[in-house]
């Protein structure tokens, strides 16, 4: 089977894709309030780093999903019509139209509840969403 990679000519549109395949992966769209919190986080890092959104999303130390050796890599290739992903592009919309209210408390940093990283021990979460912890 020979896959081709399809390049969306509109920027815009591009980066939402790209920035709502990510909160899928990470999130799984478990809930319209996980997908909105992530999206607020990448927004606040965003702002307090000055990065593209496109340097935050394609961080492997931030993001598990970016890793060939996650689990979750393979949500990076969902279904563009999967009515989850929908959400998360409809959420990706409003944060870069920044009609997204900050849904983790100024957060620039996360984790999965099951994992410990070594740069969260000594910092305290700041909100607890669906086992998302938040880190400012």
């Amino acid at each position: 089977m020979n896959l081709q990679l399809i390049k969306n000519p509109d920027e815009k549109k591009a980066i939402v894709y790209k920035i709502s395949r990510i909160i899928y992966a990470e999130t799984k769209a478990n809930s319209l309030l996980v997908v909105e919190a992530l999206a607020s986080m990448i927004r606040n890092l965003h702002i307090a780093t000055m990065q593209r959104y496109e340097d935050i999303i394609n961080d492997k130390e931030l993001f598990e999903s970016l890793s060939k050796n996650s689990n979750r890599h393979a949500l990076l290739s969902i279904d563009s019509n999967n009515r989850a992903f929908q959400m998360c592009v409809r959420v990706v919309q409003r944060m870069l139209n920044d009609d997204l209210e900050d849904k983790c408390c100024g957060a620039i940093r996360f984790h999965r509840s099951e994992k410990l990283p070594d740069w969260s021990l000594d910092k305290g979460y700041i909100a607890d969403i669906d086992g998302l912890l938040f880190y400012l």
